[in-house]
């Protein structure tokens, strides 16, 4: 049935609204609103709110074009505008603990999928019933390839174990519905942060630290922008842009020439050249002029930026899907459990942060489209943290995911 709002103009005009309403409401310092988003965070909401809608059928993912909008000039904006600024000394004082996270989210990837069949297949072995290129852990092999990876990953892992497409479009349900699950719980536990890192037993100080170093930087240079000023930055920003996307045709085009089979090579992916290429141009004009551009809000306009792409994913998230394939999903949702539980396990025996967690397990599951947001959630300043570990996790992915995918064919 076709969604009620089809035209994107009207669907952006609904999001943006809800994005107002949800601003306006948590800034409230009075009334029942206070209590509200003690439990439920801002930015939870402004991903919530658009999942109901698509829920209800207000709005659909299948007739928007508005993440794929969001994704391709959205993100990297945000990128360029939030490291533009960047303090990369402090990031890398933060030390060796966000790398352990990420990897042990990684780990928990690879060792769940094969868990996850084998205990999936002792209740429901229906679900494992395929054969051939219909066989369950070569769909399942995509699903590692975006929970390590991203996008250009999973299309990797499509191309190798030649799953069939017509089964394809259930795999994306359960990446998506498990993916969104688990986000929308780390945007809860973000409101309790403090807690969750005495019980870690972390020390945070390295990250307060950058947190407050980066604040009185914003102060010592904060200016009343005029219209020229705003003009200039976002100038800056969607100019990089243009070169980022420019640069990504050129270089995509070029790898998937040389080398033997481009549909498997991350390297030959744009949006992963797309999201470098940013992130490098945003990193280099840190040590330029360009840094006092955060003086006129540039990271606040980034933060825009972000919150846009985050009810673009919100859309993507309609909860009456999640019983189209209930073998698969559970399959998904006790990995994702494996990954979770490892990842804590981890974090305790390491006194890692919160934040490390958070951030490195969306570095894994969601890529440089939820890595970020999830960092910013916390501070506008840490958003490149997870830029990088998301970049990084483009890397590992493709390796990583097949090896998942041989463990989870012995499961099988």
């Amino acid at each position: 049935m076709s969604p009620l709002l089809q035209n994107d103009a009207s669907v952006f005009g609904l999001l943006m609204a809800i994005l107002a309403f949800v601003f306006y409401t948590s800034s409230l310092k009075t009334g029942p609103w206070v209590k509200f988003y003690k439990i439920f965070p801002a930015l939870l909401m402004c991903y919530l709110i658009p999942s109901i809608m698509s829920t209800l059928n207000v709005i659909s993912p299948e007739t928007s074009k508005l993440y794929t909008m969001a994704k391709n000039y959205l993100l990297p904006a945000s990128l360029i505008l939030m490291t533009i600024s960047v303090d990369l000394k402090g990031i890398l004082n933060l030390g060796t603990k966000s790398i352990i996270m990420f990897l042990s989210g990684t780990v928990g990837i690879v060792i769940g999928g094969p868990i996850a069949i084998l205990i999936v297949s002792a209740i429901h072995p229906e679900t494992f019933n395929g054969v051939g290129f219909q066989e369950a852990w070569r769909g399942l092999a995509t699903l590692a390839g975006s929970w390590i990876g991203g996008g250009a990953n999973q299309a990797a892992m499509l191309e190798i174990y030649k799953y069939d497409q017509s089964l394809y479009s259930g795999i994306v349900a359960v990446d998506i519905i498990v993916a969104n699950i688990w986000m929308a719980i780390l945007l809860m536990g973000i409101g309790k942060t403090k807690k969750i890192d005495k019980w870690l037993g972390a020390d945070v100080s390295a990250i307060e630290e950058l947190k407050e170093k980066v604040q009185a930087y914003q102060n010592s240079i904060a200016k009343n922008p005029t219209l020229t000023n705003y003009m200039v930055v976002l100038g800056v920003a969607f100019g990089i842009v243009g070169l980022s996307h420019f640069s990504a045709d050129h270089l995509s085009t070029f790898i998937s020439g040389i080398v033997a089979d481009p549909s498997t090579s991350v390297l030959s992916n744009k949006f992963f050249w797309l999201v470098l290429i940013a992130t490098t141009l945003g990193v280099a004009l840190s040590f330029t002029k360009a840094k006092e551009l955060e003086g006129y809000g540039a990271s606040k306009l980034g933060s825009v930026c972000i919150y846009i792409l985050v009810a673009t994913i919100g859309m993507k998230m309609d909860v009456t899907k999640t019983m189209e394939n209930p073998g698969l999903l559970a399959v998904g949702l006790v990995w994702m459990a494996i990954h979770v539980i490892i990842m804590i396990v981890t974090a305790k025996l390491i006194k890692a942060p919160f934040f490390f967690l958070a951030v490195g397990s969306k570095a894994n599951v969601g890529g440089a489209a939820s890595a970020p947001v999830i960092a910013s959630a916390f501070h506008p300043s840490l958003a490149p943290v997870g830029v990088l570990l998301a970049v990084l996790g483009y890397a590992l992915g493709t390796y990583g995911a097949m090896i998942c995918a041989y463990l989870m064919s012995i499961a099988s």
